[in-house]
This record gives C-alpha cells, structure tokens and sequence, in this order.
C-alpha cells in the first residue's frame, strides 16, 4: 500500500487506500518528516507557515530528486501553482477538495 505524507497546516481528509504516513503543519517539518519517512508521494499545501510549500517543495527535490509531491492550492494562486510545476511537482489540487480529482492526482503521481 502506497504511503502519504500529508504536509498542510489546516485538517486534511483522509484519503481511503492509502497509509499515512506522516502529517506535517509546515513545510519545515514537511522537509524533515520527508527525510525520515521517505513516502511514496507527499501532498504540499503552498501557503503555510514557517516555510511555505514550495520552498518545502524545492527543499525536498533537491534531497531526493525523484520524490514525488502533489502541490495543494487556494484558488487564485495560479502563479505559484506553475512555478511548483517547474521545480518538479507532479500535479496540483485546487482547494475546496474534490475527492475524485484528489483520487485522480494521487493515481496519476504513482503511476
């Protein structure tokens, strides 16, 4: 079973299928937690504390080139969305969630 850490400073659903591996509520901890957990795939919420999201996202790609992270984003925030693309995210989830296409991006990164 594919695990997950969850790197998002607000309560995020639990998805069914997946093990948790890890939860983390900024992208500092999302770093150190990526290291320690090595998870099959990481979702990143971008604006967070501390360290945002794609510093966290640069931070562990750099570590492990082949990780695989899924950015979260609030709408509006497109801008940030394609520079996560660039620095190596496999695909993005627009919040308020929608269970399939979360489903669908999480496929679609471990495939």
């Amino acid at each position: 079973m594919p695990s997950v850490l969850i790197a998002d400073d607000a309560a995020f659903m639990r998805m069914m299928g997946y093990e948790i591996a890890g939860e983390a509520e900024n992208g500092a901890v999302a770093v150190a937690k990526y290291k320690e957990l090595k998870p099959d795939l990481t979702t990143m919420d971008i604006t967070m504390p501390e360290m945002d999201g794609l510093q966290a996202l640069k931070e562990i790609r750099s570590a492990d080139p082949s990780a695989r992270v899924v950015m979260c984003s609030a709408m509006g925030q497109q801008s940030m969305v394609i520079e996560s693309i660039q620095a190596g995210a496999k695909d993005f989830i627009v919040k308020p969630f929608q269970p399939d296409r979360v489903l669908e991006a999480i496929q679609k990164a471990l495939s």
